[in-house]
């Protein structure tokens, strides 16, 4: 025994050693596919923003050099500022559950605060600050109780939310456009540029890691290329540049060129555009994959870029024009056409980190009721962030398509990015500042520092895009205003949708007033009233039998969940529990599935739920008598029904989940004996009242199941606005029609399915 415990202490080590090369390895292996779908966006930066900053009048390229080398300072201290230090050291640890994003954010400050606008969007008695002798623990809570009292700021900061996501949505259709068209490709060429565009679309439906195996060795390439090119330039023109990363040259830079300078901080800016996706993405890969890539890959290549472009300009001052201020001027005239060539597949792949980042955070916004109902597809049955949305993917593509062939001037394409990405950004810092205080309980003076360093550098970006406002920066802004209609609308709806719900929910007193037979005829088979409630009674129930009193002997109110995890063990999928007294033969049922599980056909489903019931029925309530304790409150309590009782069909075959003891098992068997019977364990003791039950469930599936989805209407009632009746009325219900139903409704058989419609009227 002395020998085992030794071999097994001096083997647990070994084992975790093995588990951390494992963890490493996964990380790694995230890291190199990040850089095929994070990075590509960022990476190929530098082939617009030294022509976007010497764009027009703004700023011109001088002898003297404080142009360029302002350029580069402030392209350094930018990329250093907010790409390192802001999202990659401090805002990719915001996750909310393993997501990023905007509304990730959002999300957050939710769960830790009650200031969602629907219920179950805010946080508990946990959440709670620990005031520890802390001395802004009084601000915090003060901060903390203004949220959770004001329902204007819970509006806001909703609304706030919507516009860094609708920003994001507008740079996923402006980034593949901005960045092919940089590339310098003629209007012949068009055609070609749309067909590109289109097999990008095309590809997502693989999923991101196999997008990501596709893309990371180009986006390799290109960074080698870049970084190797800018060492060239750094020792063969200019090897004193280096001197140009002090930020004494940010304000010689200002200092002379004034008001040009500041307006051209827009074309600047776009040194990080990709930053606010590499935080959407966070869902696909991990923390620590991105911020291996970007450290260690990424940012070393992207500086030396940087500064090899500017080596080159500082010694060449005898351009066309400020136009031709490029990267592929800097490029060694043998390697221009390999460069080209390499450049495009890095163009192509820079359009995936923001249209992945958009499948991301829509998912966030249909989870809370922001966004309608779109099907989302998980490719990964490892990374539950990886996904794909066809709908989105489409209608990106459509936009990505018009912006394409819509603008004719590049500069105004990089004026309408850079507005789109820098409002990303300064939504993130103030959110961030919140999360800072509200979920990390860190000190109010902490997340002001973030606000103010952070905040006044994005500011002066923004305030520099915004006054391109007729050269294209009034696309963004045109863009989100549509998509934000959109959410606002579906949301209102939806929270108009369950204070009708609330308000008309079927009290349990209603129920138990009704007596056993409820008021109504009970006919024989079994109803399975389809519902999105996991406790009480749905209010589609008492609008069916006061208008139709009769209903199905067996009720089963069932409850479809997915659940963040890729699969749900047979053993755990069924939830089951009692409404009211035995004899009112009322069951709950809620399955759940992971986001990978594949739902079984409608006939396995039936038997899979009869037997879990049957199960219960046997042993449920053995755990736990009376499930109703009183006659004010429902005491539900449900079971895990790891196993149901096997059920032997007509064909003579047993359930794949058959009792081992079959050859000596005790049969309930129906009257009609080649229909269906129940087949106990051996040594079961089922007294009558069970066994009573068990025969009424039997001759209630041998005589039929059928299906009770509910289908509500919303209509605005009398002597609601004009404003309301056209957005509950016509909006909001188009919306509805056109967006998915629930996933299990395509499953169902629609032969034994029915419909109860309901108008709501809010």
């Amino acid at each position: 025994m002395d020998l085992e415990a030794a071999h097994g202490a001096a083997a647990a080590p070994g084992k975790q050693r093995r588990r951390a090369r494992e963890s490493w390895g996964a990380s790694l292996l995230l890291a190199y596919q990040s850089l095929g779908v994070v990075y590509g966006d960022v990476a190929t930066s530098p082939l617009y923003v030294y022509k976007s900053a010497f764009a027009g009048d703004d700023i011109q390229h001088s002898a003297g050099n404080e142009e360029i080398y302002g350029v580069l300072s402030f392209v350094f201290w930018t990329l250093t500022f907010i790409s390192l230090v802001k999202y990659v050291l401090i805002v990719l640890r915001a996750d909310d559950g393993g997501e990023g994003g905007t509304f990730a954010l959002y999300s957050l400050i939710c769960r830790h605060v009650r200031a969602g606008l629907l219920p179950g969007g805010g946080g508990g008695a946990g959440d709670e600050l620990a005031a520890g002798g802390r001395r802004d623990a009084r601000a915090m809570s003060r901060l903390r109780a203004m949220l959770e009292r004001y329902r204007v700021l819970q509006r806001l900061l909703l609304l706030f939310a919507l516009l860094g996501t609708c920003m994001v949505i507008g740079d996923g259709v402006l980034t593949p456009a901005c960045t092919l068209r940089s590339l310098g490709l003629s209007y012949v060429q068009l055609p070609v540029t749309c067909a590109i565009l289109i097999g990008l679309f095309a590809l997502q439906h693989y999923g991101t890691h196999r997008v990501g195996f596709i893309f990371a060795p180009i986006v390799c390439v290109w960074l080698l290329c870049i970084s190797a090119i800018g060492v060239y330039n750094i020792v063969h023109w200019n090897h004193h540049v280096y001197r140009a990363l002090s930020p004494y040259y940010m304000y010689q830079f200002l200092k002379k060129t004034q008001t040009g300078g500041w307006m051209s901080l827009g074309g600047i800016l776009l040194c990080v555009t990709g930053s606010e996706a590499m935080y959407a993405d966070l869902g696909h890969f991990s923390q620590s994959s991105i911020k291996i890539a970007f450290m260690s890959v990424v940012y070393p290549a992207l500086v030396l870029a940087y500064m090899g472009q500017a080596a080159y300009i500082s010694q060449h001052h005898s351009f066309e024009n400020a136009y031709h201020i490029g990267f592929y001027v800097s490029v060694p005239e043998k390697l221009r056409w390999p460069v080209l060539v390499i450049a495009i597949l890095a163009a192509v792949v820079g359009s995936q980190a923001v249209i992945t980042g958009t499948f991301s955070i829509i998912k966030q916004c249909s989870s809370l009721s922001c966004f309608p109902g779109v099907k989302i597809v998980h490719t990964s049955s490892t990374v539950h962030g990886q996904i794909y949305i066809p709908e989105i993917n489409w209608i990106l593509m459509i936009l990505c398509l018009a912006v394409t062939l819509g603008f004719r001037n590049t500069k105004h394409l990089a004026n309408a990015q850079g507005l789109a990405v820098i409002t990303v950004m300064l939504v993130t810092t103030c959110l961030m500042s919140l999360v800072i205080v509200l979920c990390w309980n860190k000190s109010i003076f902490l997340a002001l520092g973030f606000l103010i360093f952070f905040g006044t550098i994005e500011v002066l970006y923004f305030s520099a895009s915004l006054v391109k406002f007729h050269e294209g920066a009034w696309v963004p802004i045109t863009l989100s205003f549509i998509f934000m209609i959109v959410m606002c609308v579906w949301h209102y709806g939806t929270i108009k949708k369950y204070e009708f719900d609330f308000q008309n929910k079927v009290s349990v007193n209603w129920l138990l007033n009704l007596g056993p037979s409820l008021g109504i005829v009970r006919v024989r088979g079994i109803g399975l009233i389809h519902t999105e409630l996991v406790s009480g009674i749905p209010a589609i129930f008492s609008h069916f039998v006061t208008n139709l009193p009769a209903f199905h002997q067996v009720l089963v109110f069932l409850c479809v969940k997915s659940v963040p995890v890729p699969h749900v063990q047979p053993e755990e999928r069924f939830l089951v529990g009692r409404i009211g007294p035995k004899e009112y033969r009322l069951y709950r049922v809620i399955v759940r599935y992971g986001y990978r599980d594949v739902q079984k056909d409608d006939i396995e489903f039936e038997k899979d739920l009869v037997s879990s019931i049957a199960e219960f029925i046997r042993s449920g309530d053995s755990h736990h008598n009376g499930v109703l304790e009183d006659t004010d409150k429902s005491c539900e309590k449900l079971s895990s029904i790891s196993n149901g009782i096997p059920l032997w069909m007509e064909d003579g075959e047993v359930d794949a989940s058959a009792s081992p003891h079959k050859e000596t098992d005790t049969q309930i068997i129906s009257p009609n004996r080649k229909k269906a019977r129940f087949v106990l364990p051996k040594n079961a003791q089922v007294d009558s009242e069970v066994r009573r039950e068990l025969q009424e469930l039997m001759d209630a599936r041998e005589a039929g199941m059928s299906f009770i989805l509910g289908h509500s209407y919303m209509k605005a009632k009398s002597g609601s606005s004009f404003i309301k009746r056209i957005v509950i009325n016509f909006f909001y219900e188009f919306l509805r029609r056109n967006s998915r139903g629930p996933s299990y409704a395509a499953t169902i058989p629609h032969a034994s399915t029915l419909e109860v419609g309901m108008v709501y009227q809010v």
